[in-house]
């Protein structure tokens, strides 16, 4: 038997159900976490603290408008205000993967607030006389513009902290840029022996593409800033008066400083969700761009006595509890993991805001789950492997320049002075040999060693234009530099 003490019964158009005497929820939310317990996590609190943060300003500006008197007011301000510091996190219970396009979470939000501003007026939770959480916290508001209203004011500022988080995985790119900036390594396409390159032109590529990330996000924001509340239920904005419609959107600009602006025409941002698909798609793009470079990291630290073992990755754990010794690439592995996370909840995104049908889409909060899970791992993965893996990372410089001459791969830079057989024939030769093309060269009487100098230094195998001849086409020197 359970103690009737420990229970209040509150009651809805479906009849009666006991709420716990110290819950801030209520009936509604009550029946939430019966119906929706698919995910076993609550619903991202960044998200619930954004639906709050919409209930403060209508308040605002319903006790501007005296359709709310100033007690109430008050009240629904200092509860809203507690949720926002997180003291009542405990009470926002509704599951992640619910129904209803976000009415549990809305409700849940209602009812916390709704219950501690009736104590902060004296009263007993479950009193809604005293505060309503449809009637007064839910004044002129429907879930249907409150919940995509306050998903772009959890995004927005998750994607600037992600912005900032690329810009510094830029940064020390291009440390690592000028670090190896003279060390020759060697280049390989489709996994096999290319061309020689600077080991410093890989991470500048890396901070390239960093960049165009970073750049992407701050784009992306402009279009969430317009928000659809004051639409009320399908954009109409029925039931909600002109002052208020036309004010609650001024009021949340100034609450959040996010620079937000009220749609037009808000039955848009009421049915269509195509907005968090593009930003997805954004951080998707990104993902791949981090899981290209993890995998990178990992092949070239393979090994090593029997990989490739030209990056030496720092080593932040034991890799294996038979084999002594080993050491994995664990933080490249994590990043990758974080990547294939966002990949995938992209598809989420995407199949979720296509779900949608006629006025409204009832798949938004799964969308918002995905959507928030990617923000906040990429927040998590990206400084981690900053500062775990890619700030301590070391080039072994033997082995990359042993790579270079073992593969024969500078032979390239000499195919306008011997021709293209002559030098196919001289890189089998120092493959096959293990010995430097350079002696293969002076050897053969190809080049003398002042040529070679000229011809296969660093900096000239790995810039545009003709090796050793800076600036001029191959026309203008001949096909040989020693007579036949």
């Amino acid at each position: 038997m359970t103690d009737d003490s420990a229970y209040r019964m509150e009651r809805d158009a479906l009849g009666s159900l006991p709420v716990p005497q110290d819950a801030y929820y209520g009936i509604h939310t009550a029946r939430a976490k019966e119906n929706f317990a698919a995910g076993g996590r609550p619903a991202n609190r960044k998200l619930m603290h954004a639906i709050a943060r919409v209930k403060q300003a209508a308040a605002k500006v319903n006790g501007r408008n005296h359709a709310l008197p100033q007690q109430k007011v008050q009240a629904i301000l200092a509860a809203c205000e507690e949720i926002l510091d997180g003291c009542l996190d405990a009470h926002l219970i509704v599951d992640a993967y619910q129904g209803g396009a976000g009415t549990s979470s809305n409700m849940n939000v209602n009812e916390v607030i709704a219950n501690r501003a009736i104590e902060l007026l004296g009263g007993s939770k479950g009193d809604y006389s005293i505060v309503h959480p449809i009637d007064d916290v839910n004044l002129h508001q429907s879930t249907n513009d409150v919940y995509p209203t306050a998903l772009r004011i959890a995004v927005i500022p998750l994607l600037r902290q992600l912005a900032e988080e690329l810009a510094s995985l830029q940064e020390v790119f291009q440390v690592k840029e000028h670090e190896y900036a003279d060390l020759l390594r060697l280049g390989r396409t489709q996994l096999m022996d290319a061309l020689p390159i600077l080991a410093g032109q890989s991470f500048g590529a890396y901070a390239k593409a960093a960049a165009r990330d970073r750049w992407r996000l701050y784009k992306a924001e402009e279009r969430l800033r317009e928000i659809n509340i004051g639409g009320t239920a399908v954009g109409t904005g029925m039931n909600a008066p002109l002052t208020y419609i036309y004010t609650i959107a001024d009021e949340l600009r100034e609450l959040t400083g996010l620079g937000l602006c009220r749609s037009d025409f808000p039955m848009d941002g009421t049915q269509n969700m195509d907005v968090f698909v593009e930003v997805s798609g954004l951080l998707k793009a990104a993902a791949v761009n981090l899981l290209k470079i993890s995998n990178d990291f990992r092949l070239l630290s393979s090994g090593p006595a029997g990989g490739i073992g030209e990056y030496i990755l720092p080593a932040v754990q034991a890799g294996s509890s038979i084999m002594p010794g080993k050491v994995n690439p664990v933080i490249a592995e994590m990043l990758g993991s974080v990547a294939m996370r966002v990949i995938a909840d992209d598809t989420a995104v995407t199949l979720a805001a296509a779900s949608g049908q006629l006025e409204l889409n009832a798949f938004t909060p799964v969308l918002a789950e995905a959507l928030l899970e990617s923000l906040e791992l990429l927040l998590h993965g990206i400084p981690l492997f900053r500062e775990r893996c890619l700030s301590g990372l070391k080039l072994d410089e033997h082995r990359c320049r042993e790579h270079v001459d073992r593969s024969g791969v500078l032979a390239a830079a000499t195919i306008t002075y011997l021709g293209y057989d002559n030098a196919a024939a001289l890189a089998k030769a120092a493959a096959a040999s293990g010995r430097p093309l350079e002696q293969l060269l002076v050897e053969g009487g190809w080049m003398t060693e002042k040529q070679i100098q000229e011809v296969l230094h660093p900096l000239e195998v790995t810039k545009p234009g003709i090796p050793g001849r800076s600036g001029q086409s191959g026309a203008e020197h001949g096909r040989r530099l020693i007579p036949e």
